[in-house]
């Protein structure tokens, strides 16, 4: 399991763990002790959820921005986790704050980024298909060329496994759309990994 620990200069970056996931118990506990400051106790959550979340952040954006984002979204943990009821899970919880916060970093990005809008000059820019052992790192490339909101709905529904309706909810677009974008994902990738 890819787990994030602390490195120089206070910040955590990706490492390897073969931790089992959390117990709910466990992380009810480390959620009250960490609500009341208890930073062992954030600690603690940080190291058993930062791996799903790292992972989440880093196929909804590039992956040089995941470990930044990571820290984004435990630092908003931090600052609302007062508002956890525990009507859930904190994982749960806590996936659905970081796709927030990865929507409004993206939505921040596409602001600053000029975007190229034609999908199949995106797709030519990309070298030809590869040898099998690089069909991994060639579907990463494509990953990173997706127009931002097929990426969103192909890894919120292919990746994730939320529903259409969900996805149209945390997006703000209705499950036509949804569905839409997931098909024009997925006629990307498959356009440039079958090349």
């Amino acid at each position: 399991m890819v787990r994030m620990s602390y490195s120089g200069g206070g910040i955590m970056t990706p490492s390897q763990d073969s931790e089992a996931t959390p117990s709910r118990t466990k992380d009810r506990e480390d959620v009250a002790l960490a609500a009341r400051g208890d930073v062992r106790a954030f600690a603690r959550l940080y190291g058993a959820h930062s791996a799903r979340i790292f992972n989440l952040a880093r196929r909804m954006t590039s992956s040089d921005s995941a470990v930044d984002i990571t820290q984004d979204i435990f630092l908003r943990a931090w600052e609302k986790l007062g508002t956890f009821r525990g009507e859930s899970a904190f994982g749960t919880w806590l996936h659905r704050l970081a796709i927030n916060v990865i929507l409004a970093r993206r939505s921040t990005l596409r602001n600053e980024q000029r975007r190229i809008s034609d999908e199949e000059g995106i797709m030519e820019t990309l070298p030809a298909r590869p040898g099998r052992s690089d069909l991994g790192l060639d579907f990463e490339r494509a990953m990173e060329r997706l127009p931002e909101g097929a990426k969103a709905v192909f890894v919120l529904y292919d990746v994730e496994g939320f529903q259409h309706e969900e996805i149209g909810e945390m997006l703000g677009i209705s499950s036509g759309t949804s569905k839409a974008q997931l098909h024009r994902a997925r006629m990307i990738l498959r356009r440039h990994l079958t090349r």
